[in-house]
């Protein structure tokens, strides 16, 4: 099924010449898998990277996140710009969650740069994710780059010392407002078989953003707690790690978050 995976990014047809022009920096040993948990001082800091060509809507889909989620419990949103993209560093964007036996957990928020110039900060940036969501471009003429970008993933996951068959990993394909697009169809045949979660958004008007994230969350959660028994010892259920994310009808940004 790994193997499998990243020809699933591009339509039939389409992609007919070798990946050529990205680099990559020498292997790093100490990048393994691993959330900050400290059970004496009961804390825990996980690790959630947004990954994707450059353009993608990755971004944007912290954007609107940020719009939502409840400022007591979210830090600041920060980005950095480049001519060539819309981040160069990262988007960092913190949420706080409190467990009924105390325990304080975080969950950082990243995106990575898209531009291929960008590797080494991709990587980087990758270290040490406990889940990642991959943001893809649902344009018919980007799908050569979402093949790119998916096996840079997979080969920087290597790097970093992270195992991809198993790392929480939730798949949008985005701008599906958009004419020129690829079918959920054809999405689907090819996506399905790897059982990875697979949402259709449109993160410019909000659709998608809110299920992608949740349902990242769950994949994170349900991994940290078969590692560190969050849920019998700590009283963190996942209904209470996903309360983060608000339900709030009332909300004219909300209703988009479906």
């Amino acid at each position: 099924m790994l193997q499998s995976r990243i020809a699933l990014c591009v339509p039939s047809g389409v992609f007919s010449r070798p990946l050529d022009g990205i680099h990559f920096a020498p292997q790093l040993d100490d990048g393994e898998q691993m959330a900050e948990f400290d059970p004496i001082k009961k804390r825990l800091i996980a690790k959630l990277v947004y990954y994707g060509p450059a353009l993608s809507g990755k971004t944007t889909n912290l954007m609107r996140l940020h719009d939502v989620l409840d400022p007591h419990n979210c830090g600041d949103f920060m980005a950095f710009e480049t001519k060539g993209d819309r981040t160069l560093f990262f988007d960092f964007l913190p949420l706080l969650i409190k467990g009924a036996d105390g325990l304080m957990a975080k969950i950082k928020l990243y995106t990575v740069p898209g531009q291929v110039a960008h590797d080494a900060t991709r990587k980087a940036v990758l270290s040490r994710a406990d889940g990642v969501v991959f943001i893809a471009d649902s344009q018919v003429n980007q799908a050569v780059s979402n093949f790119e970008s998916f096996d840079n993933l997979e080969k920087n996951a290597g790097r970093v010392g992270l195992d991809f068959s198993t790392i929480p990993l939730v798949i949008q394909f985005n701008k599906r407002d958009l004419d020129d697009i690829v079918s959920e169809e054809e999405i689907r045949s090819r996506w399905e078989p790897t059982e990875l979660p697979l949402v259709f958004g449109s993160a410019l008007h909000g659709k998608g953003v809110r299920q992608t994230f949740v349902l990242a969350l769950k994949e994170v959660f349900r991994s940290l707690d078969r590692r560190f028994n969050l849920s019998t010892q700590f009283g963190l259920s996942e209904e209470l790690f996903l309360s983060v994310v608000p339900e709030d009808a009332g909300s004219s940004v909300a209703k988009h978050l479906q």
